[in-house]
């Protein structure tokens, strides 16, 4: 009686040290596979303009540039966020980054974005604009990076792909190099987003209605999550 249950609290005790092994290593095993999939990317959106630099105006309207910018990087913020990403704005009010109105005040408000930019180390920055021309013709959604950055080219490649699938895209672009200082500056792969004409009397009215805002936001979230997900 006694050997048998000898038998019986070794075999126990073995059941036990075996079940905490598996514990121990399939837990280990979640916990990497856990650690490789919760990664959290940061993306920089940025609204251009704002304040007293309000960009370019609307030909019908005169409605600013600066305003419709921001509104589009709001869109833009929730449909990032909601895919777990974290967002920092540049701006999130309709004023600008410059402090003063005094002289000098837009080189200001692009330092101020560069430093917001690099200091949170993100994954992405993304600036959101619209487009004049002297041409009342031109129309469209189009996308710039750096000179010399193959990541910032490959992120605007991303989005512009996207931007060819808009509603009212009537061709399709390329992406462009574009020498602009917050391009130069940003220490992660960067991109302009111009997203349509003011001066285009069609593009203009679709940027005035919410839907078209979303569909343009929409667009460039899909290009920054290919992007991310390369």
């Amino acid at each position: 009686m006694k050997r048998g249950f000898r038998l019986f609290y070794l075999l126990l005790c073995a059941i036990i040290v075996i079940s905490l092994v598996g514990v121990w290593f399939f837990s280990g095993i979640h916990r990497q596979t856990a650690s490789v999939h919760s990664r959290v990317f940061t993306v920089v959106v940025d609204a251009g303009h704002g304040g007293i630099d309000g960009g370019a105006e609307g030909n019908q309207t005169s409605v600013k540039e600066s305003d419709l910018n921001l509104e589009i990087a709001r869109l833009l913020k929730a449909k990032l966020e909601g895919a777990g990403i974290t967002v920092v704005m540049t701006r999130n009010s309709y004023g600008g980054l410059y402090g003063t109105t005094t002289k000098g005040f837009k080189k200001r408000d692009l330092e101020k974005r560069v430093k917001i930019i690099n200091s949170a180390k993100a994954d992405v920055m993304v600036s959101i604009h619209l487009n004049h021309f002297s041409s009342p013709g031109r129309r469209g959604a189009t996308v710039f990076f750096a000179e010399g950055s193959s990541r910032g080219e490959d992120l605007a490649k991303c989005i512009q792909k996207h931007f060819n699938t808009l509603s009212s895209q009537t061709r399709e672009f390329s992406a462009n190099k574009g020498d602009y200082y917050l391009l130069n500056e940003a220490i992660c792969p960067s991109a302009i987003c111009e997203c349509g004409f003011l001066s285009n009397q069609e593009d203009e009215r679709l940027l005035l209605t919410k839907e078209y805002k979303d569909e343009v936001a929409q667009k460039i979230f899909y290009g920054i999550i290919e992007f991310l997900m390369e």
